[in-house]
């Protein structure tokens, strides 16, 4: 095992997903992918048209996200594992299959979020999403 991504959502349970995901890197002294997904742009909010204001709201959004990101990886790195981290944007099981096939990825680990039946209806459940779109094996930590 060399490659492992880690799914954060920068929420409750980040802690408890990563502290999984970075015992599994340091076992297999594998590297851990960091990676979170953030909403993609909405449709009104592009670079040409659009309120300034919304625009300077998501970068500022989006700064604080890497900021984020880059500590969790500076963290594990300062504890002797090879830890990068990434900051997508986009639908999120979409993202996370696209980096899984691009970095060679050999274990996921995500968190598991009980949500209620509206929740499931619109949005699904991630977790089982991303199963059902890799074949790569996948461990469910639950929140």
């Amino acid at each position: 095992m060399k490659n492992i991504l880690v799914a954060v959502d920068l929420k409750e349970g980040t802690d408890k997903v990563l502290t999984i995901a970075s015992d599994q890197a340091r076992q297999f002294k594998a590297k851990l992918w960091i990676v979170h997904i953030a909403a993609p742009e909405p449709d009104f909010v592009g670079y040409q048209v659009g309120p300034q204001y919304i625009r300077d709201m998501r970068a500022t959004e989006l700064k604080g996200h890497h900021r984020k990101l880059k500590k969790l990886s500076d963290e594990r790195c300062a504890n002797g594992i090879d830890a990068e981290s990434l900051l997508i944007n986009g639908g999120t099981v979409e993202m996370l299959t696209a980096e899984t096939e691009k970095l060679h990825i050999d274990l996921i680990v995500i968190g598991h979020h009980k949500h209620g039946f509206i929740h499931k209806t619109f949005f699904g459940q991630t977790d089982v999403s991303l199963i059902e779109n890799t074949q790569v094996p996948t461990l469910i930590v639950p929140n």
